[in-house]
């Protein structure tokens, strides 16, 4: 199963603009994955959108779905 994951803000800092990974289940999967392979990512504040859906507990990622990492944002 392949995930897309586009990245935002200054998420990008310490990501890159986008990955694709394989065999994450779920969310939380997701984070504990991406927390082990970026460290600093686990001290950052962000929320997670599955399909353009942004998501607050832990939720199934079907085939092929984008998951994109959403910092805080400002508006004026």
């Amino acid at each position: 199963m392949e995930i897309n994951i586009i990245i935002f803000g200054q998420l990008r800092d310490l990501l890159g603009k986008g990955l694709v990974l394989n065999d994450v289940a779920d969310t939380d999967s997701l984070t504990r994955v991406l927390n082990e392979k970026y460290p600093g990512l686990a001290h950052s504040t962000y929320r997670i959108a599955v399909d353009k859906e942004i998501v607050t507990e832990n939720t199934l990622l079907p085939q092929n779905c984008t998951v994109a990492l959403l910092p805080p944002f400002s508006g004026g």
